[in-house]
């Protein structure tokens, strides 16, 4: 699958999940079995607008060049794949969530979204390179 390609998926599929966390925090948690209450809806809602920004960020991208920058923004979004990945299980594990069918379908998504995009970033071209500086420049 061409990188493009791959990040609208990832795009459609942030923008679906970040704004079902806006507009619906407490069908979100209710749908992990957790019992939601106003801070766990105001935070959800925060994180749901991260991952709708991912989204906007994914398609923003998604034409890019090969460049040191995307490199290291496909980087970031591994890490926080990689990052949310284990969150659930524990949170599972310690029965804070309560419905595994809830977990599985986001477990399997950060795994995949995490190895794609660890492929795509080990695929730019190590021919890309830095911009340079103007002479004289002071970097302001």
């Amino acid at each position: 699958m061409k990188r493009s390609t791959f990040l609208l998926l990832a795009a459609v599929s942030a923008l679906a999940v970040g704004a079902a966390a806006i507009v619906a925090p407490a069908a979100f948690l209710a749908s992990k079995g957790v019992v939601g209450n106003a801070a766990a809806e105001v935070w959800m809602r925060e994180v749901g607008v991260l991952i709708f920004a991912s989204g906007v960020a994914s398609i923003a991208m998604r034409t890019h060049a090969d460049s040191p920058t995307l490199r290291v923004w496909l980087l970031s979004n591994a890490v926080v794949q990689l990052g949310l990945l284990p969150i659930e299980a524990l949170a599972y594990q310690r029965a804070v969530i309560t419905s595994l069918p809830g977990i599985l379908p986001n477990t399997l998504l950060h795994v995949v979204l995490a190895g794609a995009f660890l492929f795509y970033a080990s695929r730019v071209s190590s021919r890309a390179t830095r911009p340079t500086e103007r002479s004289g420049s002071n970097g302001s």
